[in-house]
């Protein structure tokens, strides 16, 4: 990759490195991902994100059949070089990315449709940033989650005993533990994995989670959140970690909870909207800032 230029990006602290590679020519193995992202050695990220067009991927020919407008693929890695499904924050940024650098533009609604491995997304511009819906999220385990309120035991340190959690599909999994109060979210070491117990099967990102006060209006739910993603660790920031977390704690609040989410997350604050979607299916609608901080070309 030498001569490559990258752009390096972020979505409220959640870092990437971006690149453009409309043929998907450039050879992307796991150890040259890793050494890119690492924070010492590389660049630094929590992960890569190549530009492709959709056409010239399997999975991105096959989207395009449902999706005849996705022009362009986002091919996301973690920073430890395993290809994830999906990346919220990171569908802000690229599409960010997409714009600046002339390679496509927003429709006459200010919309646009990209590809990932997490289906089709639509991604309109806001007056803060971008807001993307995330398509439906679901139960991981199914019933089980909905008759008992968790179906997984969680540890991590800081937690002196193993705390009851919720696994949740937002194209990717994610586990959520709801804590008492912001004290013990600030004692967590994320530095080490947390334990899952049943780890999902292809692993699971876990989000720790206490409410906040949502300055009186009532229709405004609120959260603070910290997050450690599968092959990355505690990031600033994680999208569909965020949309994960306040779908729990909805859940959890009963019927009356609100369909509008605050999710303050280390790096800054995003919002998860509930709505209905085409397919008769409740999505998250993530909204959020994306900035672009600067280039460097590979030696």
């Amino acid at each position: 990759m030498a001569g490559v230029e990258l752009t390096k990006g972020h979505g409220t602290g959640n870092d990437f490195v971006l690149l453009t590679d409309p043929e998907a020519g450039l050879p992307l193995e796991a150890d040259l991902v890793a050494a890119v992202c690492d924070r010492h050695r590389g660049i630094g990220a929590d992960g890569l994100i190549r530009a492709v067009r959709s056409a010239s991927l399997p999975e991105g020919r096959e989207l395009l059949a449902g999706a005849p407008g996705a022009e362009w693929f986002m091919d996301y890695r973690n920073a430890d070089g395993s290809i994830s499904e999906m990346c919220g924050n990171g569908v802000r940024v690229f599409v960010h990315y997409l714009l600046s650098r002339g390679l496509t533009e927003l429709d006459a609604d200010g919309r646009l449709t990209i590809g990932t491995r997490g289906g089709a997304k639509t991604v309109a511009r806001t007056e803060t940033g971008y807001a993307v819906d995330m398509g439906p999220w679901g139960f991981i385990h199914g019933d089980e989650a909905r008759d008992n309120g968790s179906d997984s035991t969680v540890t991590a340190r800081g937690l002196r005993t193993p705390r009851p959690a919720l696994s949740i599909s937002m194209g990717n999994p994610h586990t959520v533990v709801a804590l008492a109060g912001e004290a013990k979210l600030e004692k967590l070491g994320l530095t080490e994995a947390p334990g899952v117990r049943p780890t999902p099967p292809h692993g699971t990102n876990v989000e720790f989670v206490v409410p906040v006060e949502s300055d009186g209006d009532e229709s405004v739910g609120g959260i603070a959140m910290r997050v450690h993603e599968r092959g990355v660790g505690e990031t600033q920031s994680c999208g569909t970690g965020a949309c994960a977390a306040a779908a729990a704690t909805r859940f959890w609040a009963g019927d009356d909870a609100p369909d509008e989410w605050v999710i303050e997350v280390p790096g800054g604050t995003l919002g998860a909207t509930f709505v209905l979607g085409p397919d008769e299916l409740e999505h998250v609608v993530l909204s959020g800032p994306a900035t672009l901080v600067g280039r460097v070309v590979l030696d």
